[in-house]
């Protein structure tokens, strides 16, 4: 499969509606970007499974700003709506594929539950201040 460019628009909706997105901020402007793109695209066509998206961090800044990219290029993994990697700098094609793979060895089960004990957690101490009980309102 070849790269995709998506939009802030389309962003939420590719992540939620495939089960594995990888997500390239890059900027035309951006020497690294530049040649991490042949890469990116290469390492594409060989998993026909998996979405590699491009977004451009000049025409999107909005997204990239609440993508929390702040170096470019940025590589984003995302597997069944959960964001699983993210790293800036550009990768040459063994770091890639090695990237993908382990995307795809995920034991999502185990992720899954990770996230919901984050999220438990999170909740729990925003319940709290000082040792005290904060009713919920």
């Amino acid at each position: 499969m070849a790269t995709v460019d998506i939009t802030g628009e389309q962003f939420a909706s590719t992540v939620e509606g495939n089960d594995i997105v990888l997500v390239d901020f890059w900027a035309e402007w951006c020497g690294p970007c530049k040649q991490f793109g042949p890469t990116y695209a290469a390492v594409s066509e060989k998993h026909p499974d998996v979405v590699f998206s491009k977004v451009d961090t000049e025409a999107e800044q909005q997204l990239a700003a609440e993508a929390g990219i702040t170096s470019i290029p940025t590589l984003m993994a995302f597997r069944e709506k959960v964001l699983v990697f993210s790293q800036p700098g550009a990768l040459n094609a063994q770091q890639l594929e090695q990237v993908v793979d382990a995307v795809k060895a995920l034991d999502m089960e185990e992720v899954h539950a990770h996230v919901a004990r984050s999220r438990a957690e999170a909740a729990a101490a925003a319940n709290t201040q000082d040792g005290t009980q904060i009713p919920e309102a």
